[in-house]
């Protein structure tokens, strides 16, 4: 995005911070800024005024966020900015306090002013106050139409859904973003058509859960019913499910799936743990069993499927042998991607205050010994596809002449990626490609 720094109008810099979700949020919040006059900069060292939507899941998104406001508000000390704008879940989280971390902040916006970033932007200008508008969210889901996307043209997301009714010991997702709120079906088919408009050939659809879409609708098969609705868009190739929780995961949504040839047998399934006394520590419902028979479910009908998942080491309670058992599992269900980190104790959780806390010291050999033995199976699965033919999309070309792209198995900024050399191909194009070998967690390809 390349618009040069108008001195006659109000100049905005823009940090985006967080997940998928926070980020379907700049993108509506850039839009607003754009179409009310004001002028989107590059340049946050010099903007009248700085946004920051922050990210406040765990201690590292804290911190990171604190970084950025910390950085804005020493550049209007300096006289080069002239005001200091914090948004999202971070301020949602803290709200007033975050003027205790920094009193330079001149407006502290809740989630649910996200659609009137205007005229906050406006009402700074004109006043020396700190602006604090935090409140509870709302219990109908944003319309997230016409954004100013910050991902590549070729790709998006969209969001399904908003909040989250599971109760996590862990997570302070519910209390920051509320009760889950399905989007009507028609908002979603909307939205869809303008991002593929917008020339978007890949959708990627998140929510906090997203198998839960349609429950507080009353609605059964919900989501399939979405997803086949989707799929008829025309000039929409690929259709991605992000975040499905593994108690969700119905034999409707496996078969809506393997009978698509535009949903893609990509699951990403964040398990946490497979311990049963950690899972009932962290009130997960799913079991072990219950997990293995989903796994060995998912591998059958739909044979080329890639499965992805998330785990937390260093849970308060997880022994030595409790680890142990996590590192078996994974080295049975050998996931083609895996992201782990470890607990953090995060305020106002149930889980912050559990006996039995584990040292960080702890905390970290257990995160490197897990991701160790993840990286030998990331490696053999990267073998067994040398020789094979891959369709990719192509997101980049760099500046050695090397591409880079993803087949369906490769979830954009979050996975390992296909380097294609001497592409002749133009982002958002799709190729096919020969594996010929890897490097590191990456396919080293050629365009046939």
């Amino acid at each position: 995005m390349n618009i040069k720094k108008d001195k006659k109008r109000t100049t905005v810099g823009f940090i985006a911070l967080g997940c998928p979700k926070n980020m379907v949020d700049s993108e509506r919040m850039l839009a607003l800024i754009a179409q009310a006059g004001l002028v989107i900069t590059q340049d946050t060292d010099n903007a009248d005024v700085i946004v920051i939507n922050t990210c406040g899941f765990i201690a590292p998104a804290k911190d990171e966020a604190l970084d950025a406001i910390n950085l804005a508000v020493r550049q209007k000390q300096k006289g080069k900015v002239r005001k200091v704008i914090v948004a999202g879940c971070l301020a949602q989280r803290m709200g007033k306090n975050l003027l205790n971390e920094n009193p330079g902040i001149d407006a502290i916006l809740g989630l649910q002013q996200r659609d009137n970033i205007p005229d906050i932007i406006k009402s700074t200008l004109t006043t020396d106050k700190t602006i604090t508008a935090v409140s509870p969210n709302p219990h109908i889901p944003y319309d997230d139409r016409t954004r100013l996307r910050i991902t590549p043209p070729h790709w998006a997301y969209l969001r399904i859904s908003e909040g989250c009714n599971k109760k996590c010991s862990f997570c302070t997702i519910p209390s920051i973003r509320g009760k889950s709120r399905s989007k009507p079906s028609s908002l979603i088919l909307a939205e869809a058509r303008q991002l593929v408009a917008s020339g978007a050939v890949e959708l990627n659809i998140i929510a906090q859960d997203i198998t839960a879409y349609g429950h507080d609708l009353k609605a059964k098969d919900a989501l399939p019913q979405l997803l086949t609705e989707l799929a008829k868009t025309p000039r929409l190739r690929w259709l991605r499910l992000l975040y499905l929780y593994p108690t969700g995961i119905t034999e409707r949504l496996i078969e809506t799936v393997a009978d698509s040839d535009k949903i893609l047998p990509y699951f990403d399934i964040p398990l946490q743990h497979i311990n049963p006394q950690i899972l009932k520590a962290m009130r997960r419902p799913h079991s072990k069993d219950k997990i293995r028979r989903l796994i060995e479910t998912l591998r059958t009908k739909i044979p080329d499927c890639v499965l992805r998942t998330t785990f937390i080491v260093g849970f308060p309670g997880e022994t030595d042998a409790r680890f142990n058992e996590l590192l078996e599992f994974i080295n049975w269900a050998r996931f083609d991607n895996l992201g782990c980190f470890t607990f953090y104790p995060e305020q106002g959780t149930p889980a912050a205050d559990l006996p039995r806390q584990i040292p960080d010291r702890i905390k970290k050999h257990r995160l490197e010994k897990l991701m160790l033995a993840q990286q030998q199976i990331a490696f053999d699965k990267n073998k067994s596809r040398i020789g094979s033919t891959l369709t990719c999309l192509v997101d980049s070309i760099e500046k050695n002449h090397a591409t880079k792209a993803r087949f369906f198995g490769q979830a954009p900024d979050i996975d390992p990626l296909c380097i294609i050399r001497d592409c002749n191909a133009c982002p958002g194009s799709f190729i096919n490609a020969k594996v010929t070998g890897s490097k590191n967690y990456d396919l080293l390809c050629r365009q046939i």
